[in-house]
């Protein structure tokens, strides 16, 4: 967990500034958005909202107190409104990156959506956290602009609504100490909130097919039994 999922999940809602008594939009409810959720909350943040497709994914997001968005299941603004009185966030996460979908069922590959829908959605003055990957090639892109990396992102309506933005890399190690000490003082239960689930090597094949195809976990490889008979936390 601290080797990569949780530091870039903190990293997704420290740098748009969630903390004590804001509202937080998790557009993914992956590992690293589930970690994202998990660590607005241990920011204090009043209400997260985790926004997916996958069913399975929205109820891990509940099972630790998150309120969940299904994206299938029309507007987003709508259904935040009918979770804060208002359709606005302080700070939303994008835990997508280059691979996000167009919203509603069967919906196609449309890589600027999840930036454009945060834009929407983070009130003005507010910011967005970018943890998704993009890249600057995508060879399998839906179009000639994916496959470069270049996205039909609305910059116009981030900068009428005066948003920051922070994207890259997770510097992990600036917050590894700080959540190694969290989870060892039982701060925040990161692995029960991503649903670790430890398999041998033997079952990697396996086990990234079904992530894949949207399993609710993070699976962790245990190649040498180091793990055996530990309790996720």
């Amino acid at each position: 967990m601290l080797s990569d999922i949780f530091p870039t999940g903190f990293h997704g809602v420290v740098s748009p500034g969630a903390g004590v008594g804001s509202t937080v939009y998790v557009a993914g409810a992956g590992p690293v958005g589930l970690a994202a959720a998990a660590s607005a909350h241990l920011l204090g943040a009043a209400v997260v909202i985790v926004g997916d497709l996958n069913a399975e994914r929205l109820a891990q997001a509940r099972s630790f107190g998150c309120e969940t968005v299904d994206v299938s299941q029309g507007s987003v603004e709508e259904q935040i409104a009918q979770i804060l009185g208002e359709p606005e966030v302080d700070a939303a996460v994008d835990a997508v990156g280059f691979e996000a979908r167009a919203h509603g069922p069967n919906a196609q590959e449309a890589p600027a959506t999840v930036l454009n829908s945060l834009m929407g959605v983070t009130r003005a003055g507010g910011a967005l956290g970018i943890p998704g990957l993009y890249v600057t090639e995508d060879p399998g892109g839906i179009d000639q602009d994916a496959k470069s990396g270049t996205l039909k992102v609305r910059l116009g309506l981030g900068w009428a609504k005066s948003h920051r933005f922070t994207t890259g890399q997770c510097p992990v190690m600036q917050y590894h100490r700080g959540l190694m000490m969290a989870i060892l003082h039982d701060r925040v239960k990161i692995a029960e909130a991503v649903n670790a689930t430890v398999i041998g090597i033997e079952d990697a094949p396996q086990g990234y097919a079904e992530f894949d195809q949207g399993a609710s976990r993070k699976y962790v490889l245990n190649p040498h039994g180091a793990l055996d008979g530990l309790q996720p936390v």
